[in-house]
């Protein structure tokens, strides 16, 4: 297979000569994303993927600028859980709402509204005046 992912072995049958490939595979711990309740999941780039494309949903930012968000915020977190292989649902919902809030400030508060579970109408106006500059 392609980019050194495994392994191509030619091999033969002991008892009846027959030569065979087979193909091994490296097989690595999955990286985790630990939830709010404590439970793991697997890291999901295509959910990471979804709530970012949701918050820049009809904003002046192409598809393109998208995979470079989330291939940047999957590096970023990879590099933070690189020796536990894994990452809390907090800090990751942290490096997009800093990603997002360089990118695009709608998009910001569309992704922190959802994140940041706001009690009322107070909190989330205190969110978009510390976006905007206490404008």
């Amino acid at each position: 297979m392609a980019n050194g992912e495994s392994i191509r072995r030619r091999r033969e049958c002991l008892s009846c000569g027959y030569r065979f490939t087979s193909y091994e595979r490296i097989e690595e711990k999955p990286f985790m994303v630990i939830k709010r309740d404590g439970r793991r999941q697997p890291f999901d780039r295509d959910k990471l993927y979804k709530g970012i494309d949701r918050a820049l949903e009809k904003r002046p930012v192409s598809t393109s600028l998208i995979d470079q968000i989330v291939t940047e915020i999957e590096d970023e977190a990879y590099s933070r859980g690189k020796t536990t292989r894994e990452i809390a649902t907090s800090d990751l919902g942290e490096i997009v709402l800093a990603r997002l809030n360089q990118v695009d400030k709608v998009a910001y508060i569309r992704f922190a509204s959802v994140y940041k579970h706001f009690n009322n109408l107070d909190e989330f106006i205190q969110e978009v005046k510390s976006v905007g500059g206490g404008q």
